[in-house]
């Protein structure tokens, strides 16, 4: 007898935490699904933009054709280039074609947004190198060249890739030449606008 009313007992307890369960759950389950993402985790929602829009490209990804409106300047804040009013620079993400800073400072970027970007020495043209500042002989060059200290020189390379060269001394028969870029050993900072995504 004893034990029937314990077992009794412990039935209406468990009865009663599995109802109290059930309630749990069904209140949950009811509830909007707007009304549980908003509860706790506003802070961590991110803002959805479409990838095409109207039949438009909205976000710069690889393999996009991209125009771009820039301003490029040192860290002081001199300008060393700019792109030309109605002429923006084209170039297809992932291509290489331009420094690698630059192109991943655009990638994932808005139509039409606007962004700085800071690029360091070697997300940019690289570190100055001395060894390619060469002595060369006046005789390997063409003899009609007019040189002179301070000249940009147009060479091409034994596989026909043009390189440029900048004349630092002329030293009696021979012209030392520094064949880094002129950007080189610099960080960038590129004021940039997308204003087309193909």
């Amino acid at each position: 007898m004893r034990k029937s009313k314990i077992s009794t007992g412990l039935i209406w307890i468990v009865s009663g935490v599995l109802l109290v369960m059930g309630l749990v759950v069904v209140n949950g389950c009811g509830r909007k699904k707007e009304e549980l993402i908003e509860e706790g985790t506003r802070e961590n929602t991110a803002e959805i933009i479409p990838l095409e829009e109207g039949g438009k490209k909205m976000i710069v990804t690889k393999g996009d054709k991209v125009k771009i409106e820039y301003i490029g300047s040192f860290e002081d804040g001199t300008i060393f280039d700019r792109s030309k009013e109605g002429s923006p620079l084209v170039f297809e993400v992932g291509s290489r074609r331009i420094i690698p800073g630059l192109e991943r400072g655009v990638k994932g970027m808005k139509l039409n947004e606007e962004k700085k970007i800071e690029i360091n020495v070697n997300d940019a043209y690289g570190p100055r190198r001395e060894d390619i500042v060469r002595s060369m002989p006046r005789t390997s060059f063409p003899p009609d060249l007019q040189v002179e200290k301070g000249k940009v020189l147009r060479l091409k390379d034994k596989e026909g890739r043009l390189i440029m060269g900048k004349i630092l001394e002329i030293k009696g028969d021979d012209l030392v030449v520094d064949f880094n870029h002129p950007l080189a050993g610099k960080n960038l900072v590129f004021e940039v606008k997308v204003v087309g995504i193909e």
